[in-house]
C-alpha cells in the first residue's frame, strides 16, 4: 500500500516511511497536502505532530482539526542532524538549514559564527551547498547519502536525545485493538472559569494519564482556544467520553499504538 508522505527527498518524514513501511512512497510538498489526500481517500499519510525541542508542528495540528481524518499509529524517529560540506569546517563561510534544523541546533550554528540562510527542506539545504562554494548544509543521513555530499560533523542537534514523533493518518478509524493512547480534539466554545480544571478532572478522575495537552486558536477570536489532548488508554476512556460530552464539544481522532522503527541501513 502507498503511504503520502513530506516530500521533497530526504526529509525526515520521508526517511521514515522509507524504514517502516513495505510498499510505495508517494512524496507530497506539504503537510496540508497530505491531509487533503488522506481525507479523500487517495491513500493513509504519515505526518510529524511534535519535537521534543522544537514542540508541536502547528500545520499538522491544523490538518486534525480542518480535516476528517483519524490517527492509526505512532512512531517515535531519533532526529540527527549532520554538518555537510565540500571544505573543511574551518573553510565554511555561509549555512543552509531549514529552520526547525536551525533551531535544534542553535549551539552548533552560534559556535560556527557564519550567516545562515534559511531553506524550505534539508534537500533545498543539500542543493544549494552545492551551488555555493565555501558552504555547509546541516542535514540528515539520508539527505547526505542522496546527494552524495560528505559528513564533516556527526550529530550537531543541541540534544542527542532529540526525537519526532509521528503520526500515521486515514479517512478511516484503525484497528484499535491493543492500542496503548487515545487522542482528542475538544473544542470548549464558550469559556467560563474553571473550565480546564474539569476538563482535566474528568480524566484524573478516573485515573487516566494525560501524555500531553496542547492549545491551538480557534481561529474565532482572541482569546478561544481548542485543545488537543492525548491519554493513555484504559477501560475508562469510554465512560470518561461520555462525561466529557457533558462539558464541551469534542471530536475523537482515534485510539493507537506504537510503530517501532527500524534502524537506518
Amino acid at each position: 500500500m502507498t503511504i503520502l508522505a513530506l516530500g521533497p527527498e530526504g526529509t525526515f518524514s520521508h526517511e521514515l516511511a522509507v524504514r517502516v513501511f513495505p510498499g510505495p512512497v508517494t512524496l507530497v510538498p506539504t503537510i496540508s497536502g497530505i491531509f487533503s489526500q488522506v481525507e479523500a481517500g487517495v491513500s493513509n499519510g504519515i505526518v510529524p505532530i511534535e519535537n521534543s525541542e522544537a514542540g508541536g508542528v502547528g500545520p499538522t495540528l491544523d490538518g486534525l482539526l480542518q480535516h476528517a481524518v483519524y490517527i492509526t499509529a505512532e512512531l517515535f524517529m531519533p532526529v540527527h542532524h549532520h554538518l555537510v560540506s565540500r571544505v573543511p569546517q574551518e573553510e565554511i563561510e555561509v549555512l543552509y538549514a531549514h529552520p526547525q534544523t536551525h533551531e535544534q541546533c542553535s549551539r552548533f550554528i552560534d559556535d560556527l559564527g557564519v550567516p545562515v540562510i534559511h531553506t524550505s527542506s534539508n534537500a533545498a539545504s543539500a542543493e544549494a551547498m552545492t551551488g555555493s562554494p565555501k558552504s555547509g548544509a546541516i542535514v540528515s543521513r539520508m539527505t547526505a547519502e542522496l546527494h552524495i555530499l560528505p559528513v564533516i560533523r556527526e550529530y550537531v542537534e543541541n540534544n542527542p536525545s532529540n526525537t519526532t514523533r509521528f503520526v500515521v493518518i486515514s479517512n478511516q478509524r484503525g484497528d484499535e485493538r491493543d492500542c496503548t493512547k487515545c487522542s482528542i480534539l475538544v473544542d470548549p466554545e464558550k469559556d467560563r472559569a474553571g473550565l480546564l480544571y474539569e476538563l482535566l478532572g474528568i480524566f484524573a478522575t478516573r485515573n487516566i494519564s494525560l501524555t500531553r495537552i496542547e492549545s491551538r486558536p480557534s481561529k474565532r477570536g482572541m482569546g478561544r482556544y481548542i485543545f488537543f489532548m492525548d491519554t493513555e488508554y484504559t477501560p475508562a476512556w469510554e465512560d470518561a467520553l461520555l462525561a466529557l460530552r457533558e462539558k464541551a464539544r469534542f471530536r475523537e481522532l482515534g485510539c493507537y499504538r506504537e510503530l517501532k522503527v527500524p534502524a537506518w541501513m
